[in-house]
């Protein structure tokens, strides 16, 4: 199990990379370039995405070279060292979260590393380079925001002045996932957003913007920085059963704690409603 000091330098690690990660993306400026796509047309990928993810990956195996890395673009790597990986530990890359938002030059995108210890989140860094913020926590160590600023959640106790988020995948023209969910709580809660980036969603969670989030069918890189940043500020985070949150589940229900019971049976209430009329989820 890590310590503080090592959680610590790992912590100080990861937000000195995302920093370069900032620094590279600020340069780009609009130039963009080419945008393709994934095995969905909506899924898109730029050049920038590639960039930063491997200028991630080479200074996380340079410094950590036993600790194997999860990212988005370019997957799982094996650990280099000697004896190979460190037992349960694993880093989890995302160099550009929200994409689609970076491609159409809306600010709302993320760059987002973690480091997970026996699949739960120990350290998570997330920054918005187009917006100026950097968010970072670590295991009992607190949340805080750019300048040093410590995140609260939100105190809204109740589900309709409530704000929430979520997010729709890829194929939702086909299975149209999430949508039955968010139909409900455009009624029964005070506002929904869907912003497009999760871990912009989950850090804006932390800090008591949004009172709460849920998505589901997403990867490990989306999530894990994002829920130990709203745990850490006060949050509760679960999976959308109200379980234990673990990030290679893909779905996460994220509020401030006062609302998470009313929207763990929002959508248990949704859930029931669609089996009960045979509809496909």
């Amino acid at each position: 199990m890590l310590g503080e000091r090592e959680l610590d330098e790992a912590l100080a690690l990861a937000r000195a990379i995302v920093g370069e990660a900032t620094a590279l993306l600020r340069g780009a400026g609009d130039r963009v370039g080419p945008v393709a796509s994934k095995s969905n047309v909506r899924d898109l990928v730029t050049e920038w995405d590639t960039r930063v993810e491997d200028l991630i990956r080479g200074r996380l195996a340079a410094a950590t070279p036993d600790i194997p890395i999860l990212g988005e673009e370019r997957g799982e790597s094996e650990a280099g060292a000697v004896g190979g990986a460190r037992a349960g530990l694993q880093w989890l890359v995302d160099p550009i979260d929200g994409t689609v938002n970076f491609a159409h030059g809306l600010p709302l995108w993320g760059v987002t590393i973690a480091l997970e210890e026996d699949e739960r989140p120990v350290l998570g860094v997330i920054a918005a380079p187009a917006l100026g913020w950097e968010h970072h926590a670590r295991r009992g160590g607190g949340a805080f925001a750019e300048g040093g600023r410590r995140l609260e959640v939100s105190r809204t106790a109740a589900i309709e002045r409530a704000m929430l988020a979520t997010g729709f995948p890829y194929d939702r023209a086909t299975t149209r996932w999430n949508f039955a969910e968010w139909e409900h709580f455009q009624v029964t809660a005070g506002a929904c957003r869907r912003l497009g980036a999760a871990s912009i969603d989950l850090a804006m969670v932390a800090r008591g913007w949004l009172d709460g989030y849920w998505e589901t069918r997403l990867h490990p890189w989306d999530l894990s920085a994002g829920a130990l940043l709203v745990e850490e500020a006060g949050g509760v985070v679960t999976d959308i059963t109200g379980g234990p949150f673990r990030s290679a589940s893909g779905s996460a229900i994220a509020t401030n704690g006062a609302i998470h019971g009313d929207v763990l049976a929002g959508l248990a209430a949704v859930a029931a409603a669609r089996a009960a009329s045979g509809e496909a989820p």
